[in-house]
């Protein structure tokens, strides 16, 4: 993060503005939008500025002083000379300073601000690229509600008796999370404010009634997807933004652990072969700890939570303990990663079936499958944590009756900016991942299927060749 972001307090601020043309003008007529007081330096007050109601006029040789008292500093000078000599100035006063299309003299720039009065969103590029942060702006205004910062105004008066009302910090955070997202919000947005104070009373009685009893959970088991953080779904992405602790496995990744909310908890209990950091009964006991004291707990895995995640054992366990368990699916390994290398899990010739297991076996040794089924033609089998036990799958498939001709594909960290590749055949597969590198976490996609993109880009040579 190259750019700090901070809002100035513009209460009581005095800024001073260098400049009398176009950018000038712009620059005062959005610092104009803020209490503060502007002090615009020119030889003469032109003629745009003589309707801004805070402005005063400065003339050059004022200039050091009205600096003294500044928060900061716009220089928007079209003279290189007066440009120069401000800059200086500035400069020997010590206030922040931005000069106007001029990245390299900047101390901060200026963003692109949305205005919904008690809320601001600002959008920069340092400069780089000034349309790309009016864009998402743009994008973000048909987002936020018009009246959004009127709610932001009752959620300011309400705030004294709100801290009075409810001790915890934690049952705090969770009244004003149900307050500002449901009927309180819809009358403020409906322009009824009348009737979203009347329903803030309500509700803060009601909250503080009903804290005392007991009411665990939900907890919410959430899938990741597979690492690539434009696939996590808006529902999963809601959650871990409201979540006041995470539990977390290691295949999730940084990218997507960094969306969660900045104050919440996050507990590593991920697994990888031979390592347990959190043994699977203690992961449920602390998942039924953090409901018991009322916090909002998800539980973020790798994937999709119901295939290959053990999520189904830790719904039991929740359940059985009393506390409600919900469940958000996530992209599977097996779509992710199958789509990142378009090798199509199911194709009208070659794959009218797609099976799903794991290559981990409980206790060592050979993986208990179905061998001869997984054998059969026009299918395509998937094997989850397949890495370890390559040469016996290999072997097993052979002896089975399966080609050793057999297309298949090995990917890891698939959709992921690491993610590794390796095609080839089944009799082949344990030297395609000792070949590529290959540690895991890693899919073996086996069958027909794993051959496609071979076939497409040999296809595409061809064609350029002739």
């Amino acid at each position: 993060m190259r750019l700090f972001p901070a809002f100035f307090q513009m209460d009581g601020a005095q800024i001073v503005i260098f400049g009398d043309g176009v950018n000038a003008e712009r620059k005062v007529r959005l610092v104009a939008k803020t209490p503060a007081r502007i002090a615009l330096v020119t030889h003469t007050l032109p003629d745009w500025a003589k309707s801004v109601e805070q402005l005063a006029h400065v003339v050059p040789e004022q200039a050091g002083e009205a600096l003294g008292t500044a928060r900061f500093a716009i220089i928007a000078c079209d003279d290189e000379a007066e440009l120069h000599w401000a800059y200086d100035l500035a400069r020997a006063s010590g206030v922040p300073v931005n000069v106007v299309d001029r990245k390299a003299l900047c101390d901060f720039t200026v963003p692109s601000i949305l205005d919904r009065g008690q809320v601001v969103a600002a959008f920069a590029t340092g400069g780089a690229a000034p349309v790309i942060a009016k864009d998402v702006r743009a994008k973000l205004e048909t987002l936020l509600p018009e009246r959004i910062g009127a709610l932001a105004e009752l959620a300011e008066r309400w705030r004294p008796a709100v801290k009075e009302a409810i001790a915890s910090e934690t049952a705090r955070r969770h009244f004003w999370e149900q307050a500002l997202r449901g009927p309180v919000a819809e009358a403020v947005y409906a322009n009824d404010d009348e009737r979203a104070e009347s329903l803030m009373s309500e509700a803060l009685a009601r909250f503080s009634s009903e804290s005392g009893a007991e009411d665990f959970g939900p907890v919410h088991i959430v899938g990741a997807g597979p690492g690539d953080p434009e696939l996590l779904t808006l529902k999963a992405f809601r959650l871990i933004q409201q979540a006041d602790i995470v539990f977390h496995d290691k295949l999730v990744s940084a990218e997507i652990m960094d969306m969660v909310r900045r104050d919440a908890d996050r507990v590593p209990v991920g697994k990888s072969k031979g390592e347990h950091l959190v043994p699977q009964d203690g992961i449920h006991e602390l998942m039924i700890a953090a409901a018991r004291e009322g916090k909002r707990v998800v539980r973020l895995k790798g994937g999709d939570p119901f295939i290959f995640g053990r999520g189904g054992e830790e719904v039991e366990a929740l359940r059985t303990a009393g506390i409600e368990a919900t469940v958000v699916p996530g992209i599977s390994s097996a779509m992710g990663c199958a789509a990142s290398a378009n090798v199509p899990l199911t194709h009208r010739d070659h794959a009218q079936t797609l099976t799903f297991v794991t290559g981990h076996a409980q206790k060592g040794g050979v993986p208990d499958l179905d061998w001869e089924g997984l054998a059969k033609p026009h299918q395509t089998v998937v094997v989850f944590m397949g890495v370890g036990t390559s040469a016996i799958i290999s072997q097993k498939l052979r002896e089975a009756g399966l080609s050793g001709e057999t297309p298949v594909a090995v990917i890891e960290n698939g959709t992921r900016a690491n993610e590794t590749r390796g095609f080839g055949t089944l009799e082949a597969l344990p030297q395609i991942i000792e070949t590529n590198g290959i540690k895991g976490p890693a899919l073996l996609i086996i069958g027909e299927v794993a051959g496609l993109p071979a076939e497409a880009r040999n296809h595409f040579i061809a064609e350029a060749l002739a």
